[in-house]
């Protein structure tokens, strides 16, 4: 399970962070107009009914005439029309309002995502961002749709009655409302414990997203280890952690209605009290009183819709203090404005002004190291001329993906500089960079869709013809048409249709047919058979030809041919030269790949034999 810890929040309402979310709502502003015009209007009428039965019990009821009942009847049917054509336009401005800043607030959110850094990924786990992309848009987008319904609604309904009462006896309106201070004394209370609750809700539901996502991911793993039941403990703590978090939520919320509730009971109580010894005192009239009772329950009606309200916007401002974290985070590698101004980004790249990477590379006096980690590399020189194929050997942790990784600018140095072509990559922008990087990783990644989709991701604007070409380039072609429906046919979710072997063909032809001046290959045959790993070697060597790459390698026999071969350790270079050069030396790499050699005989021996 992840070990990821949640920034925490403390903060009670947070203005400031409203502010940024009402942002979302600009681009509907004339939608939010309107709805709150028609709320406005709905209140509005909500607030005269009263007054039309006052007027109804008074001049018909109590005189027992019905002389103008017929124009009554006119006028109060008109309001109800009018009501329910409010109530149509409001929930058709509603929607289109929650739909759009759900959108916009997800499209945010995945735009950020494609511009951060390699190092969010690194200690940011999927489940999280899924959570944050999911459910808190979803529940962002519906307060602030129908949450601003309800307070629109809810203010106007209680000035307008407040302001009604007030004008028809101002001392009946004051008893009457001689609670509201004690009611807004209380939902302070509540809406600091009931944010404090539903911030532990939404951490508790992001660790169960994540712990869906790895359950989901590492199925295979999780069969052959036999760790259903293990699992499903796991799974169950953390559901039962949202089940304990979720309870004590709703409970502040249950505790919190009955007491508005109570307290609205009250000042009906006090209306009816005092209004009914002014009735009979003849102070005021029997219609006056029920316009009286019938305010009280209305104006105490959006008080306990506020409550919820109230509810409803802690639990949203948990969702946006975590949504607007994603949205906000910046990527730690950045290119400069004057960069960006002359090379331009990913999304508006500026390829006019870029120059053409011939591929000479040096590592000058590069120190890096991971954050919260110890140092990887300590003043690391290399000098790579253009087109040459150099290989990275050593153990795990000795520094070799660092080498890569620095040298694509996932990461950038603590210290010293990275040259291209003599000027340092920080001087040029990252689309420059990996807009000429080919990389070929030792999992390979497919997207679904078919087998030309994931070559075409390579040059969207290829033609059949050159993704044909690529394939036919690194021996994929074969496989593909022998395939139902050939480049046409579906690989499924990551890949899951075909063989380690052929996604790593379909990667490799998807990164040749982009034409890289770089080239990387991360054990790109270490996961493939025997077979395959021929056909990779082969195809190594005609793409690579003229063309500067590196190749992280696990199998030694496919770098024989490279022009150098570094064996790192300790993020230094402890060997350099070329396959025969090292073999004379008798060093590490000649250990390591005599005793690879020995093995690969023996396999091959005892494969036969069998």
């Amino acid at each position: 399970m992840t070990t990821y810890q949640e920034q925490e929040y403390d903060k009670g309402l947070d203005l400031t962070l409203w502010r940024k979310l009402f942002k979302y709502i600009v681009p509907y502003k004339k939608n939010v107009i309107w709805l709150a015009v028609i709320m406005a209007g709905i209140a509005g009428i909500d607030v005269i009914f009263p007054l039309m039965t006052r007027y109804a019990i008074d001049n018909f009821v109590a005189k027992g005439s019905v002389e103008g009942l017929w124009l009554f009847a006119a006028v109060y049917g008109l309001l109800v029309l009018i009501q329910a054509l409010n109530v149509k336009f409001m929930a058709i401005n509603s929607g289109r309002i929650e739909t759009g800043v759900v959108y916009d607030i997800r499209r945010k959110g995945f735009d950020n995502l494609q511009k951060l850094s390699f190092s969010y990924y690194d200690k940011t786990p999927v489940g999280w961002m899924m959570a944050r992309m999911t459910s808190d848009a979803q529940r962002l987008g519906d307060t602030i749709a129908w949450g601003m319904i309800d307070l629109v609604w809810g203010f106007v309904m209680m000035i307008g009655i407040a302001a009604v009462m007030l004008f028809t006896n101002i001392k009946l309106a004051l008893i009457s409302l001689s609670v509201v201070p004690i009611l807004v004394l209380i939902s302070s209370y509540f809406q600091q414990i009931i944010l404090k609750a539903q911030r532990k809700v939404r951490k508790a539901n992001s660790k169960i997203t994540a712990a869906f996502n790895e359950g989901i991911m590492g199925a295979k793993t999780t069969k052959t280890l036999v760790r259903e039941e293990e699992n499903l403990k796991e799974f169950k703590g953390l559901t039962l952690e949202m089940y304990g978090a979720s309870l004590k939520a709703a409970m502040y919320s249950a505790l919190y209605l009955p007491l508005a509730v109570s307290l609205g009971s009250i000042g009906t109580g006090l209306a009816i009290w005092y209004g009914g010894n002014a009735v009979m005192l003849e102070n005021i009239s029997y219609g006056t009183l029920v316009l009286f009772i019938s305010y009280t329950i209305q104006f105490f009606e959006p008080v306990r819709d506020l409550a919820r309200i109230l509810s409803e916007f802690q639990a949203s401002q948990a969702s946006a203090e975590r949504i607007l974290t994603l949205i906000d985070t910046k990527p730690e590698i950045k290119d400069t404005p004057e960069v960006l101004e002359k090379y331009g980004d990913v999304f508006y790249p500026k390829k006019e002004n870029w120059p053409e990477i011939k591929g000479d590379i040096v590592f000058k006096n590069v120190s890096f190291s991971y954050k919260d980690g110890e140092k990887v590399l300590d003043d690391f020189n290399l000098s790579v001329k253009a087109g040459q194929s150099i290989a990275l050997v050593g153990e795990t942790g000795s520094g070799k993906s660092t080498i890569v990784n620095l040298l694509c600018r996932f990461y950038e140095p603590n210290k010293g500089e990275i040259l291209i072509d003599g000027v340092d990559y920080r001087k040029r922008s990252q689309v420059w960079l990996q807009s000429n990087l080919g990389y070929v990783l030792q999992t390979p990644h497919l997207f679904s869709g078919t087998i030309k989709d994931n070559i075409k991701y390579g040059k969207l604007d290829a033609t059949d013809e050159e993704i044909i070409n690529a394939a036919k380039l690194v021996n994929a072609h074969d496989f593909i048409v022998k395939l139902e429906k050939g480049y046409d046919t579906e690989v499924g979710e990551g890949g899951s249709r075909l063989s380690t072997g052929e996604k790593q063909l379909i990667s490799f032809a998807r990164a040749v047919l982009a034409n890289p001046k770089i080239f990387i290959l991360d054990e790109a045959t270490s996961s493939v058979d025997t077979e395959t790993e021929k056909a990779i070697q082969e195809t190594i060597q005609k793409v690579l030809k003229g063309r500067t790459s590196f190749i992280i390698a696990h199998r030694l026999s496919t770098i024989r041919s490279v022009d150098r071969i570094l064996v790192i350790s300790n993020g230094k270079i402890v060997e350099d030269g070329n396959h025969n050069k090292l073999m004379i030396e008798k060093g590490y790499y000649y250990r390591l790949y005599t005793n690879q050699f020995l093995q690969e005989q023996e396999n091959e021996i005892l494969g036969r034999s069998n």
